[in-house]
């Protein structure tokens, strides 16, 4: 059986008591990032044999753990936080399962385009995830202005290295919508800047990035309020 199991974005204390249960109950544990899941699994006083499972060893570390299931035993794949497969390792995976007739379900959770978008004071009924951006400038403007047009509240994951430039592209391509930065989310410093998408540059500019953003841009076309 494989799982896929949602764990924390930030506070240890967000995990579900199932995820707890089935990390307790499964042969084998696959992680994006050992360290890290090391960290959560003696912070719950679990012990079980890790994995690495990441970008660049996706393919040949997929084939050890699907030899695994077939054996009978049981695997609990996770990121270094979050949802698997939500801008994370995990969709090869789950295709891989899918076709060989692995059985396989998901513990549900944390994912923080969710909480970013709910939080943005902007209209959540209707939006698009559009994950991480391209990193080279060119592909990255092409990547925004498919994105104009449409109708609904887009969402975007970004490095520290990579949002100011983000954020100038935004504002030239989309024009300056309201919109909202989102940073350590559930942690001690979680932050959720609101006001129009040059306000938001302007206040990059001023500090020093750190950590993964959250970018929520108001749908094109909706009234030009900005959220307080």
């Amino acid at each position: 059986m494989l799982y896929l199991v949602a764990t924390p974005i930030g506070n240890l204390s967000d995990i579900s008591l199932r995820a707890l249960e089935v990390l307790r109950q499964v042969d084998l544990v696959a992680s994006e990032d050992t360290r890290k899941t090391g960290m959560l699994l003696k912070h719950y006083e679990i012990k079980k044999p890790l994995v690495s499972f990441y970008e660049h060893n996706e393919q040949k570390a997929g084939e050890k753990i699907m030899e695994f299931l077939a054996q009978g035993k049981s695997v609990a794949l996770v990121t270094s936080a979050g949802t698997p497969g939500i801008s994370d390792p995990g969709y090869t995976l789950v295709r891989r399962a899918v076709a060989e007739g692995v059985e396989l379900t998901m513990i549900p959770g944390a994912a923080a385009f969710v909480m970013a978008l709910v939080l943005s004071g902007l209209p959540s009924h209707s939006f698009i995830f559009r994950g991480f951006p391209p990193r080279k400038p060119g592909d990255r403007r092409r990547f925004l202005g498919a994105d104009r047009e449409m109708p609904y509240t887009l969402v975007y994951y970004e490095s520290p290295h990579r949002l100011e430039a983000f954020l100038k592209d935004a504002l030239e391509i989309l024009g300056d919508r309201p919109a909202a930065l989102a940073n350590d989310l559930t942690k001690m410093f979680e932050r959720v800047s609101r006001g129009s998408l040059s306000e938001i540059l302007t206040t990059v500019q001023a500090e020093a990035p750190l950590g993964e953003y959250c970018v929520v841009i108001q749908a094109a076309g909706s009234p030009q309020k900005t959220p307080s």
